[in-house]
């Protein structure tokens, strides 16, 4: 099945596909019979298995009427994940340019703040710099767990949705990063062993803290749907498609993945507990076509405008005007 999020008549409800309409949640159970729906994105998957079956009866049993899909106010599908996990470099096609493969998924963080829905401005502002869009099949979590297996991960999943995981490099590197040169007392072979060195008087430490750069607002448009795993067979072959204003910019699949979904999972499993509602997205599409030879890195947001849309196979098509906020 495929939920959604919506903001109706002023506060935010949940929606679902069924067959080619989005119908509200509340009315199709009002409509078979079986009570009220859950208030939220985060009670329905808190329901479990029990709360999954009485949508599918409801799907069967209820009727509601059809929305108007293009003048809906999509919100996040999920809009309240406890956290935002994304990989770096998961793509086979960009780490071979790596100094070292460390051998396990380079996590960071984005904030909860920073999704918005289908349709919704992605907001550059003059101070960005070069921005990107990155994107990606993203999963939602669907029970609380700790140091899984792969196995376990695979069953831990509620579902999967489309994300862009906006990055400004100007941002990385102009206010996230910093560079430092260690005294030789403090230097320690884990500063230099990941990258290559050159020379003993290269002494210099890299840091980069991706906060800004990848948890601004409007940075994590999701959506529109979170579509449950029943419906997703193999989420390490889904082909995924980019567009800049109807031309395409890059197309890829997710079995370029260097870490497969559920390996990303279970790793993170090992430091973080994972919550019911969590949100992992797994790397970037980087196959560049036609005008855009290097994919996602051609679309510098900061430079362009218009809409970007990213299409993942199974799970529908997200789109988002680029606004740049100092432009009247």
């Amino acid at each position: 099945m495929k939920l959604a999020t919506i903001n109706h008549q002023g506060k935010p409800v949940l929606a679902i596909r069924k067959g080619d309409a989005t119908v509200l949640l509340e009315e199709l159970y009002e409509s078979a019979g079986l009570g009220s729906a859950p208030a939220d994105m985060n009670g329905f998957i808190k329901g479990g298995a029990a709360e999954i079956a009485r949508a599918r009866e409801a799907l069967k049993k209820g009727e509601a009427t059809p929305l108007d899909e293009a003048s809906l106010d999509w919100l996040p599908p999920q809009p309240r994940p406890s956290k935002i996990l994304g990989v770096a470099f998961n793509n086979m096609g960009i780490r071979k340019s790596a100094h070292r493969d460390p051998g396990v998924p380079n996590f960071f963080l984005k904030a909860p703040s920073c999704l918005t829905g289908h349709n919704k401005p992605i907001i550059m502002e003059d101070y960005y710099g070069e921005t990107i869009p990155e994107l990606e099949l993203a999963a939602v979590i669907g029970k609380r767990c700790s140091r899984i297996s792969v196995e376990e991960a695979k069953d831990a999943i509620f579902g999967f949705t489309i994300i862009n995981d906006v990055t400004s490099h100007g941002m990385k590197f102009g206010m996230d990063s910093i560079a430092t040169t260690r005294e030789p007392d403090l230097l320690r072979p884990h500063h230099l062993a990941w990258r290559n060195r050159h020379g003993e008087d290269d002494r210099d430490v890299y840091f980069v803290y991706h906060t800004r750069s990848k948890a601004s607002d409007t940075f994590g448009p999701m959506g529109p749907f979170i579509t449950t795993t029943d419906e997703v067979e193999n989420p390490d072959a889904l082909e995924v498609k980019g567009w800049l204003n109807g031309e395409p910019f890059a197309v890829d699949s997710t079995a370029s993945y260097r870490f497969k979904v559920a390996e990303v999972i279970a790793e993170a499993s090992r430091f973080f507990t994972l919550e019911p509602g969590d949100v992992f997205c797994f790397g970037t599409s980087a196959k560049g076509v036609g005008n855009f030879p290097n994919g996602h890195r051609s679309v510098n947001m900061h430079k362009l405008s218009g809409t970007i849309d990213i299409e993942i196979e199974g799970l529908g098509r997200l789109s988002n005007p680029v606004v740049h906020n100092w432009e009247d």
